[in-house]
């Protein structure tokens, strides 16, 4: 189909744009030019296990602390067009044992993939484009695979020039076996490998029934002290042909991450989290909404650690909380937080507050 042509089934042009003129969903993943970054707010992370990094990109490793990231590691030019990129940068020469796993990557939705039609006859090609720079240079590699990690497709790409950003494209033709989950749970992940062992890695350009995370053979970042990987522009959409990147506005880009991430911060020292009730006089309990409706009931809650961050504010007299906030329960639109106090009057209203900047409430969703 020429560039621009009308496809029937969508009612858009191939390069997704509807014939009222919006653009559709037609890029798959979610914060794939790196603006969004709720959990660390710019700063480097050394994961010493799997970890997310920008919102949605997850770290995979079976070794500690053998990479940093950082949304703008190095602080070079992106591409023209883009204001960020994720930053990869390797702390030692580690050699690679045939087991080991060093990935960045994305799990998609199954309700955001389910019109490809993987696992039966009829399954759609995809085309994965992306801007990248390394400080090495060689085959790269990386990977595709289901749900449940027994159906994989390892991919290659190759850099030319060090430190110079380059743009891939890769086309892969749909699996019409195996099971690709369209519901809520993980339909389809996507690996950029960083250096993975011969026993995780596989022939690039076909369909396993293996778990394979990378191609064989594929240039080892992590191999590498002082190495650098970045990415940005990363797109997955239907068809043969990789089109113009879907810029999302930021509000949108947003709330796409808060299905998976919810990080209400405190902007000052009177933020207020939500309206509570006092059930005790040293406990209150209150309900906190989410952003957006999450994609599953969050499990946990995540805060600073620290209590003297958090308080309670009865009457017009706030009080300072005894212990850091508890997780008291959650549906997808709203969550139960409990704050430790003393001195409060049961059956009072009160509202939930952060007393500093530092304080934050999290939930997460995540795939």
């Amino acid at each position: 189909m020429p560039y621009g042509s009308v496809n029937a089934d969508l009612m858009t042009t191939s390069d997704g744009v509807s014939s009222s003129g919006l653009y559709g969903f037609k890029n798959r993943l979610i914060n794939s030019a790196m603006v969004i970054d709720q959990r660390n707010a710019g700063a480097s992370v050394t994961p010493t296990g799997d970890a997310y990094t920008v919102d949605r990109w997850r770290f995979q490793t079976s070794q500690s602390s053998k990479l940093s990231f950082q949304q703008n590691a190095g602080s070079v030019t992106p591409p023209a067009g883009y204001t960020n990129y994720l930053g990869c940068t390797s702390l030692s020469a580690y050699s690679i044992t045939s087991s080991d796993i060093f990935v960045i990557g994305q799990s998609i939705e199954g309700f955001n993939v389910a019109d490809l039609g993987w696992g039966a006859a009829g399954a759609q090609t995809i085309t994965i484009s992306f801007w990248v720079r390394s400080s090495l240079t060689g085959t790269f590699g990386g990977s595709i695979f289901n749900g449940a990690s027994n159906r994989s497709y390892p991919f290659t790409y190759t850099i030319s020039s060090a430190n110079t950003w380059e743009q891939k494209s890769i086309t892969v033709a749909g699996d019409t076996s195996g099971t690709w989950l369209t519901t809520n749970g993980k339909g389809m992940q996507i690996n950029w490998g960083l250096g993975n062992g011969s026993t995780v890695s596989g022939t690039a350009g076909s369909w396993s029934g293996n778990t394979y995370w990378s191609a064989t053979g594929a240039t080892s970042v992590v191999g590498t002290n002082g190495a650098t990987w970045y990415v940005t522009g990363v797109q997955l959409e239907k068809g043969s042909t990789a089109t113009s990147f879907d810029y999302r506005p930021y509000g949108t880009e947003l709330a796409l991450c808060q299905r998976y991430y919810y990080k209400y911060k405190a902007s000052n020292s009177g933020t207020m989290f939500g309206s509570a009730y006092n059930y005790s006089t040293t406990q209150t309990l209150g309900v906190v909404k989410f952003a957006v409706t999450m994609r599953t009931n969050p499990t946990a809650l995540e805060q600073t650690g620290t209590a003297s961050d958090y308080g309670v504010l009865v009457a017009g007299s706030g009080t300072t909380c005894t212990g850091v906030p508890t997780f008291d329960g959650s549906g997808v639109e709203s969550a139960d937080v409990q704050f430790n106090v003393s001195g409060v009057t049961a059956g009072q209203g009160s509202f939930l507050r952060g007393l500093n900047a530092n304080a934050y409430l999290a939930w997460s969703a995540e795939l």
